[in-house]
């Protein structure tokens, strides 16, 4: 049997505010951005930066939570899986797009840290934050950011 393994990590703030719709099946289904920055010293010893951008979709329940609390400029650490659609322009023209499905969202924002475009003094951090698509309880690795405690590197699950 061949093994296949698709899964994405990233740690990045969102280009825009999410957009949440219903559809027709009734599934909740929320859509946004979120950009990742490289950083890196080039052969003269100059720094460069460089950023990527990162279409990111949930479902059902984790998308009502992405809906509620995030706004742009929010940093999040989402996981999920790379899927590629394709369909038919007007014109006739094949399109693809390439997108992370969503399988766990951690708000990462400090404890008072507005986002951008977010009500001043918003406490963003009382969120459920890790959210498995597949289940109604916070997962585990959210809970020290659903109870508002700093995040530290060693608690990020890579």
């Amino acid at each position: 049997m061949a093994m296949s393994l698709n899964k994405v990590q990233l740690i990045g703030n969102l280009t825009r505010d999410p957009e949440m719709k219903q559809i027709p099946g009734g599934q909740v289904v929320t859509s946004f951005g979120i950009a990742t920055n490289l950083t890196w010293t080039d052969q003269s010893g100059a720094k460069q930066n460089k950023a990527e951008f990162h279409n990111i979709v949930a479902w059902r329940k984790l998308a009502e939570i992405c809906g509620q609390y995030l706004k742009k400029g929010s940093k999040i650490y989402i996981e999920g899986r790379l899927q590629t659609r394709d369909w038919e322009g007007e014109d006739g023209v094949k399109r693809y797009r390439t997108e992370i499905v969503a399988d766990n969202m951690i708000m990462l924002d400090k404890k008072g840290d507005a986002p951008m475009g977010g009500a001043p003094g918003a406490d963003v951090s009382r969120a459920p934050a890790g959210l498995d698509a597949s289940s109604e309880a916070p997962a585990t690795k959210g809970e020290a950011v659903a109870k508002g405690d700093d995040v530290k590197i060693d608690d990020l699950p890579f």
